[in-house]
């Protein structure tokens, strides 16, 4: 599906605002779910996709966001909300997806087929990635944070591998993806407000997803009213956040 008058990614930047206030005017869901399929191709760690996205519109919903948002004007007056939530939880059944989708580009030929390279890639899967993505409260991880710690004393180590270092990942990869969400709506003179304000647990409890699902990010959706927007951009200047070495 194309969406008609696009923004060039540098003016879809340029454009978007966090809006807080947006007019009652509907936008198109079949536009807003394909910005959320470009979300979908953000860069992701290992191509792990930890991600699930909720596009709300049932008015019953939105009404209850709102109130687990704490009634901020930006959830109030959306058209439609977006809730990215990581999915750290789902590192089995995607690392399954990545070891078929391999072996589907490979040939679904026997083991002793795959030439090297082809293992190499299987094997990352179906070993390395569980090594850090196994763990049993909290143990392993730590016993293998430890472990690197010591080697990286002689060699470059990889160190992020405890439980909270993946966790950090799967968020990561899902804010990557709201920022591909956000880019997108922008392109089509679409209006989003990232919220972070909002009661964690009701949210969960109103989508039903389990204890294990962590919300990134909840992205109101609309059109800007004139008021939308609270003020001028401000960024830090650029000769105090960019260092050339």
């Amino acid at each position: 599906m194309e969406l008609n008058n696009e923004k060039k990614v540098s003016e879809a930047i340029e454009y978007r605002r966090s809006i807080r206030v947006f007019k009652k005017e509907n936008i198109d869901e079949t536009k807003v779910k394909e910005c959320i399929r470009l979300a979908s191709l953000a860069p992701t760690s290992s191509n792990m996709q930890l991600w699930e996205f909720y596009h709300i519109v049932s008015p019953t919903l939105l009404s209850q966001i709102t109130t687990a948002s704490f009634h901020q004007n930006a959830a109030k007056t959306a058209n439609q909300m977006v809730v990215v939530v990581a999915r750290k939880d789902l590192w089995k059944n995607r690392i399954q997806s990545n070891v078929q989708f391999l072996k589907n580009l490979y040939g679904n030929k026997p083991q002793n087929d795959y030439s090297k390279r082809e293992k190499a890639s299987l094997n990352y899967y179906q070993k390395e990635v569980p090594k850090l993505y196994y763990d049993f409260i909290g143990i392993l991880g730590a016993i293998r944070y430890l472990r690197y710690q010591i080697t990286g004393l002689f060699k470059p180590t990889y160190r992020q591998s405890r439980r909270s270092d993946m966790r950090v990942v799967a968020q990561k990869s899902a804010a990557l993806a709201a920022q591909n969400f956000m880019i997108s709506m922008a392109s089509i003179h679409y209006d989003t407000c990232p919220m972070e304000g909002f009661d964690s647990l009701r949210v969960k409890k109103i989508l039903g997803l389990n204890s294990a699902s962590e919300i990134n990010m909840i992205i109101a959706c609309g059109i800007r009213e004139e008021n939308g927007i609270y003020g001028e951009r401000f960024r830090i200047p650029l000769n105090e956040i960019y260092f050339k070495l």
